[in-house]
């Protein structure tokens, strides 16, 4: 899978450290110019948005409950049934901010470029679950009940980052997963059969990509810096990567209709996710490499093939599944 190897003319890993010699103390202060840098970036282009103006507050009535008001019934909702499988998990994968909060300040620290960038992003991410659960309200689009408790048995059983024992699979995997969330809220938006919950996941969306590209280039960084270390790190977070709602109650079957209903899947992942961020980082062209470097590389490539082959295996599952539905259909 290794085709040229890319030139790295700026910062190259330390002889007198050596690729063991950096530790997560050591990169982090390391990067701490290239985190500065980037949330410069980020600051002067993210683009402020109100929430609230993308919710149709006028289509909102009282509940069954303290104040009287109208008991949620599935014909109230004007969102498509996998729009609501969606929309749910993608707002309690958002609900689950506190603890994210938390794993990255404590990787990441509190003070310095590092600090500001954890507070920053903290912010911009709070706003996206705000802004869901508004609209799902407002317009009655899922049932109130069920999505408290959901968020009470999914919070309550908190969130721990498969990646807190390393602060570069940390890195890596938030590259990654910052873009499949992106993509995850852009094709809910796309299914869900609302246009203005299309704009308001677009905005969201957005977000989560300004927030990729910032976690992007400082892997680029780290693989200037540290390029056998990180490259074992991003094999490992490719290799086994999971969305951080995983632990939802449900997930596995709301994974599987979301996956089916092309929201997201296995193509979606190999092709709109993991190879624009590995291409980007030219990651299997990158030569120079120690013996570490090299392993990871190869099994990187090896794993990205047999991903590929299951990917197409789901399609054609997908497409007979889908052609057996429609046939139900033509049939009644």
């Amino acid at each position: 899978m290794t085709i040229a190897p890319v030139q790295r003319s700026t910062v190259q890993s330390s002889p007198a450290l050596g690729s063991s010699g950096w530790t997560d103390a050591r990169l982090i202060l390391a990067l701490e110019e290239v985190v500065e840098k980037e949330l410069n970036r980020h600051l002067g282009v993210a683009k402020e948005w109100m929430p609230h103006e993308f919710v149709p507050w006028s289509r909102g009535r009282d509940f069954d409950g303290v104040l009287g008001g109208e008991a949620w019934a599935l014909d109230q909702s004007q969102v498509t049934a996998l729009g609501r499988v969606s929309l749910v998990v993608n707002l309690l994968t958002e609900d689950n901010l506190p603890s994210y909060h938390h794993e990255i300040a404590s990787m990441f620290g509190r003070e310095g470029a590092w600090g500001t960038w954890v507070h920053r992003w903290t912010a911009e991410e709070g706003r996206h679950g705000i802004a869901i659960r508004d609209y799902l309200l407002a317009t009655r689009a899922v049932d109130p009940v069920q999505l408290e408790r959901a968020r009470m048995n999914h919070m309550s059983e908190g969130f721990e980052s498969d990646n807190a024992h390393s602060m570069l699979q940390s890195v890596a995997y938030v590259a990654f997963q910052e873009l499949a969330t992106r993509i995850a809220h852009r094709n809910t938006g796309k299914y869900a059969g609302d246009p203005l919950c299309e704009q308001l996941l677009a905005k969201i969306a957005n977000d989560e990509n300004l927030h990729m590209v910032f976690y992007r280039n400082l892997l680029a960084a780290a693989l200037e810096i540290a390029p056998d270390q990180a490259m074992r790190a991003i094999a490992d977070v490719v290799t086994d990567f999971r969305m951080p709602g995983h632990g939802i109650p449900g997930f596995e079957r709301a994974a599987a209709q979301i996956a089916l209903g092309g929201v997201y899947n296995l193509r979606i992942h190999h092709d709109d996710v993991l190879q624009p961020v590995l291409r980007k980082l030219r990651v299997m062209e990158i030569g120079g490499l120690g013996p570490e470097g090299v392993l990871a590389q190869n099994e990187l490539g090896v794993f990205l093939d047999g991903l590929d082959a299951q990917a197409r295996k789901f399609e054609d599952r997908q497409a007979a599944i889908l052609a057996r539905r429609e046939a139900r259909r033509g049939a009644e």
